[in-house]
């Protein structure tokens, strides 16, 4: 197969070169720390290719492939893997101590996340642009009464499709283990919106809660729905603004489909 040579600079030259099939390979370290976030890329059966990457301190160092369980990072250290990762996979630097295998985010690539993502923009840009979304929507055949649970953390919008067969309780939490109030930060704010069916005879929401606690909405038209609307839908949506520790102000309104 030959061999893999590459070359790079990062405060100094980088060196990696050996035959494909070789059980070591040499690394001549950079004078230079690297940065948070460099990277090592694995091909997942035991070659490594260089982009920018996580290496510190200097000198020169003899080590194994990530299959054989180590490689050289930092000051000539070698830490121990246990695999060579997947492949696209890379080895990542918080800039100091023991680099760990990631998948990157690939573009044009479907990704899920599961942790908070922020986009900041800048006071001349937009932090994002959309074509097009869409919201995630819970369809069930279930009537409105009782006290009902709306969870943000699984859909933006709720939509019962049996007939309304009493008034009822609204409550808003993140999730069924989350209160909105540890979901939420101070000067957030999320909109949702909640479906209900109506029959011959129409009811309406006549509490709105949130994590369990009473909270009086400021309503579209200055009073709060007395009535629902009879064989159509109503549609109540609410704006939730966090003003402080469990402290809101909620903008809503009844509109009725039929």
């Amino acid at each position: 197969m030959g061999q893999l040579v590459f070359q790079a600079t990062l405060g100094g030259a980088i060196n990696l070169s050996g035959p494909n099939t070789a059980s070591t390979v040499t690394f001549t370290l950079p004078s230079a720390d690297g940065s948070s976030g460099q990277v090592m890329q694995t091909n997942g059966a035991g070659l490594l290719s260089l982009g920018t990457v996580p290496i510190s301190g200097g000198g020169t160092n003899t080590t194994t492939t990530p299959t054989a369980g180590a490689i050289a990072y930092g000051n000539g250290t070698a830490y121990a893997f246990t695999s060579a990762g997947s492949s696209g996979q890379v080895l990542t630097s918080a800039g100091t101590g023991t680099p760990t295998w990631t998948t990157p985010v690939a573009v044009g690539t479907a990704n899920t996340w599961t942790a908070t993502q922020t986009f900041n923009g800048s006071s001349s840009t937009f932090a994002e642009v959309l074509l097009n979304a869409a919201e995630t929507t819970t369809v069930s055949a279930t009537a409105a009464t009782g006290t009902i649970n709306f969870y943000i953390n699984s859909q933006s919008v709720l939509y019962y499709t049996s007939n309304a067969s009493a008034n009822w309780t609204l409550n808003v939490a993140f999730s069924s283990g989350t209160s909105l109030n540890t979901a939420m930060s101070t000067g957030q704010t999320v909109t949702i919106a909640f479906l209900v069916t109506q029959g011959s005879t129409a009811y309406y929401e006549s509490v709105f809660q949130i994590d369990g606690t009473n909270v009086t909405p400021k309503w579209q038209g200055g009073s709060a729905p007395s009535k629902g609307n009879a064989s159509g839908i109503d549609v109540y949506t609410y704006t939730i603004t966090k003003t402080g520790s469990a402290t809101y102000t909620v903008l809503a309104s009844q509109t009725q489909f039929a």
